[in-house]
């Protein structure tokens, strides 16, 4: 089906025409159309208009308004009102409302159109690094990367996923030989291997790696000749590194699934994806002139960037030891994105701790042609997790938060709050552990998505898994509600929508807040903010609390057809719901 024009589209057309032909010399005039608390819409162009072409505002006001047909049956427009200097408040028909949310009611994608088809996202998010715990500083990268992805994915962008996880430099070396020595270190109890005996495989042997490496100097020996072999190929030595890659993904994989989350394996294309690129990469930017040797090192300058000495802070691409620092492999990835995979978009979800240095790869990139003028790169800068102190979230002993236990904690949270509602609904116990599940995880990443990924943010369980303010359980708990009542209608009183109908307030705030579905979508898709869709969603659930407070659905005092009206308002409202929750990355239970 072909996407629905909203309200917001179509009225906007509307005074646009009648602009032009009010004052054909203004050419395709903006009327700056937005949602008002005086009307539907507010359109505020005309003013800079008038004043730029010499005109009376008010004047120019009425003759858009004398253009522009309104009320009677079939108008979008039931009335336009001149308002101080120049303004034009909008107040749209309720059989106009109602009509095109039927259209958008009769399209599996609620009238979201598809984008043109024709751009290729590489998105680089969850990037763990092997052989080392996740902890809460992964949260958001993969959240907020996940997210993005199924967004883009559904407004018609291509999508290619790349988790660049950390799976290569010196550590392995000691590892490696420390596996050697002690052969059957990563030997497994069972077949079946969980994500949590596999870690504990990982930890055990890189804390008596590192015990024997610190005090045993002829080991550290043994264990720097073996990067040395890692990085020459030897056989010996990359089987024995792929048991740590093998051992490692075990493990990510059981906490991207508890997080609900799905990570495919040809998507990881880690460090040493890109190593057989790496000489070529140096040898491009020397050869070019982007990279210039100093001190031994091959560095790209720039003159924006500077140490507290003044001093240019250079970005190292090759080390004076032969060595490649992170930004050999990031601008190999660049090429190879490019090149091969037909990037016309990078986005990186990485930390803003990284902005300079992403900054830097970006220009580097851009100055040896492999980021022209239609490849865009953008780094999706995320803040940290503080804890409720504000501070960087740590446990009581000051350590890191580990992920799984975070997630483990959620749950449990969500859970006994399931639980303790779960009487008045008569939730079995298998419900109540799926509920409090769907929930945890839900809340985890709402707190998450609904904050600015720019911006850093409290994680606080009571208030993530509470039924009230802006949280998942909330926007859940809404859904579920609707379901309800869309079961208690049963067969015999069906969804539908009577355009002929009067809207109450409340009825006419959710119509017209359902129809900003679309735009909502294509602006965060757009700008990279999924915290907006949230915040789209909050209020849609928000509008239909106050709807189904004040607008009787199953009881409407209007008949037949007003209850099959409010029945279509809600079964809308729960798709769009729906929806936009699966967009984030979260479930929307039936019963709650």
């Amino acid at each position: 089906m072909t996407s629905v024009p909203s309200l917001a589209a179509t009225v906007n057309q509307r005074v646009a025409d009648a602009l032009s032909a009010a004052l054909p010399e203004a050419g395709a005039a903006d009327p700056l159309l937005r949602r008002s608390d005086r009307a539907d819409f507010q359109a505020n162009g005309l003013l800079a208009l008038a004043k730029k072409l010499k005109g009376n505002p008010r004047e120019l006001a009425a003759q858009v308004v004398a253009g522009i047909p309104t009320g009677g049956s079939g108008a979008v427009i039931k009335e336009i009102e001149v308002s101080g200097p120049g303004f034009l408040n909008i107040t749209v028909a309720d059989e106009a409302i109602i009509k095109t949310l039927a259209e958008r009611a009769a399209d599996d994608r609620l009238g979201v159109p598809y984008a043109d088809g024709t751009g290729t996202t590489v998105i680089d998010y969850a990037q763990p690094n092997v052989a080392k715990e996740m902890h809460v500083g992964h949260l958001r990268s993969a959240v907020i990367g996940a997210a993005m992805t199924e967004i883009l994915e559904f407004t018609g962008e291509k999508v290619v996923r790349r988790h660049h996880i950390g799976d290569w430099g010196t550590q392995f070396g000691m590892l490696i030989q420390y596996l050697i020595e002690h052969p059957h270190e990563l030997d497994h109890k069972s077949g079946e291997v969980s994500g949590e005996e596999a870690m504990s495989n990982l930890n055990r042997l890189y804390k008596a790696s590192r015990a024997v490496f610190d005090a045993d100097p002829e080991f550290k020996e043994r264990a720097r000749h073996r990067v040395v072999d890692l990085q020459a190929g030897d056989e010996e030595t990359l089987t024995l590194w792929r048991r740590f890659v093998d051992e490692s993904k075990i493990y990510f994989y059981s906490v991207f699934n508890k997080l609900d989350m799905d990570i495919r394996d040809p998507d990881i294309v880690g460090e040493s994806g890109y190593n057989d690129m790496l000489e070529e990469t140096c040898r491009i930017l020397e050869e070019t002139g982007v990279a210039v040797r100093s001190d031994g090192a091959l560095c790209v300058f720039f003159d924006d960037v500077k140490g507290p000495d003044g001093n240019p802070v250079p970005l190292i691409v090759k080390k004076s030891n032969g060595g490649y620092g992170y930004a050999a492999t990031d601008l190999s990835a660049i090429r190879d994105r490019v090149q091969n995979l037909g990037a016309s978009t990078l986005l990186y979800v990485v930390d803003a701790r990284q902005s300079l240095h992403f900054k830097m790869v970006f220009e580097t990139a851009r100055r040896a042609g492999w980021l022209d003028g239609k490849v865009a790169a953008v780094q999706l800068a995320f803040g940290t997790v503080l804890g409720k102190d504000g501070k960087p979230f740590k446990t009581r002993e000051g350590e890191t938060v580990r992920l799984v236990d975070l997630l483990d904690e959620a749950v449990e949270r969500a859970t006994a709050v399931v639980r303790e509602k779960s009487e008045k609904v008569g939730l079995s116990e298998a419900e109540i552990v799926e509920n409090g599940y769907q929930v945890g995880i839900g809340a985890v990443k709402y707190a998450d998505l609904s904050t600015s990924a720019s911006r850093d943010y409290k994680f606080d369980l009571d208030q993530m898994v509470s039924l009230h303010g802006d949280t998942s359980v909330y926007l859940q708990y809404a859904y579920a509600r609707i379901q309800s009542i869309l079961r208690k209608a049963g067969e015999e009183q069906r969804p539908a929508a009577h355009p002929e109908l009067a809207l109450a307030p409340a009825e006419r705030a959710l119509g017209l807040h359902l129809d900003q579905f679309a735009e909502v979508l294509s602006e965060v898709a757009e700008s990279y903010e999924p915290h907006k869709l949230a915040a789209y969603l909050y209020q849609l659930a928000s509008l239909y609390t106050a709807f189904y407070d004040q607008c009787p659905v199953l009881k409407a005092e209007g008949g037949a057809a007003q209850v099959a009206n409010r029945l279509f308002l809600c079964d809308l409202a729960a798709r769009t719901l729906h929806q936009g929750m699966a967009l984030l990355g979260i479930r929307t239970p039936e019963r709650l």
